[in-house]
């Protein structure tokens, strides 16, 4: 085969691949912004406890963040957390889901797999509490606490299942 016939084929289907991937990614775009729930069964884990820092002190309500219309915040009642709550700009209260598990889902710094860590940096036995809610992607946001941090502990928790 002679090299201008190789050369012709090669950049054929490197332009029709690059315009299948540019599809793609058009379409999946597209139905992000719909809110057509591409995302379902995907969850974005945050560490809580960082978020809500020294406003564990102070008793009321507290705003952890806002993630687009939803804002996110907590009831503090003590030295712990009563519950959580999120309200949607437009639709106004979101349903809160209480997680409990005993695999740290979320860092201070970065997501990492505690096959990855060395023994001794796992805390063994503890238990995480995480509040969750699904967003207007379909992406479910959930909150992880150290157990003692929740006022009511694993009460109303289901056992987190994360989907991989």
């Amino acid at each position: 085969m002679n090299p201008n016939r190789r050369l012709f084929t090669a950049g054929f289907a490197a332009l029709g691949v690059s315009a299948l991937a540019g599809r793609a990614m058009a379409a999946d775009k597209d139905d992000k912004a719909k809110g057509n729930g591409k995302g379902k069964g995907k969850a974005k884990h945050k560490n809580g406890k960082q978020l809500l820092g020294d406003k564990i002190k102070k008793n009321g309500k507290h705003v952890l963040e806002t993630n687009g219309p939803n804002t996110v915040s907590v009831d503090v009642k003590d030295g712990k957390i009563a519950g959580m709550n999120v309200k949607h700009s437009k639709k106004g209260e979101l349903p809160v889901r209480k997680y409990k598990s005993t695999t740290k889902m979320a860092s201070a710094d970065v997501m990492q797999y505690a096959s990855m860590q060395h023994v001794q940096l796992q805390q063994l036995g503890t238990v995480w509490i995480g509040f969750a809610y699904y967003d207007d992607y379909g992406y479910e946001e959930i909150y992880w606490y150290p157990y003692d941090m929740i006022y009511d502990g694993d009460t109303g928790a289901i056992e987190y299942i994360p989907v991989y």
